[in-house]
């Protein structure tokens, strides 16, 4: 089973640095152009069995517009796939959101260990109802590098930016005997490079 995440298109409040997370803003003009640019490029590769999306309008809308190229008649939203929520930092700047808490706890901000059980929940749900399937699932950037971390053993701070339309992907390796989640790559780049590029670090 194979699940590729791919994140939203831009917003007004990414060009601007603002924290989105659970605030429900929508795409903006260039967000749609890049989502038309994502679903020719998807429309090359292999066919997809379903579209999920996280329930935040600008996954939507990133999804929707995906799915009509596609010819993929219904987008199914999980909520597995929302954007973490930062609490009080939201809508804040995110220099300002970083001076203000150094270590990045804002009140009210989703803890770590609980995007990542989320997102591995939300993969297990996906392979549940789609078994050996190929599956497009539209989310948000730091969810996305939360269960990109969780999964390959890769610290977060060395996962790359997740690009707004960046496509990521992991699969369920079926090997042994409960199965296990495998990252293939992070928005293109080989996990293994990326893993290499940590431990070269971690060496120095």
């Amino acid at each position: 089973m194979r699940v590729s995440l791919i994140r939203h298109g831009l917003t007004d409040w990414n060009v601007a640095r603002r924290m989105q997370g659970r605030t429900d803003i929508p795409l903006n003009d260039f967000g749609r152009e890049q989502a038309r640019d994502a679903a020719e490029r998807l429309a090359d590769g292999p066919a997809f069995d379903a579209i999920v999306t996280s329930p935040l309008l600008r996954a939507r809308e990133t999804a929707e517009i995906i799915a009509d190229r596609l010819g993929i008649g219904s987008v199914t939203e999980a909520p597995g796939l929302i954007e973490r929520s930062f609490g009080e930092a939201e809508g804040m700047d995110v220099e300002v959101a970083h001076e203000r808490w150094p270590d990045f706890l804002a009140a009210g901000m989703e803890p770590d260990s609980a995007v990542a059980e989320r997102g591995l929940g939300a993969l297990d749900g996906l392979a549940d109802a789609h078994a050996r399937g190929n599956v497009l699932a539209v989310s948000h950037g730091a969810f996305i590098r939360h269960l990109l971390a969780e999964i390959s053993g890769v610290p977060r701070g060395f996962i790359p930016r997740i690009e707004n339309v960046a496509v990521s992907r992991v699969r369920l390796d079926r090997t042994s005997a409960l199965g296990a989640w495998r990252v293939d790559d992070v928005g293109g780049i080989p996990i293994e490079r990326v893993r290499r590029a940590y431990e070269l670090i971690e060496d120095d």
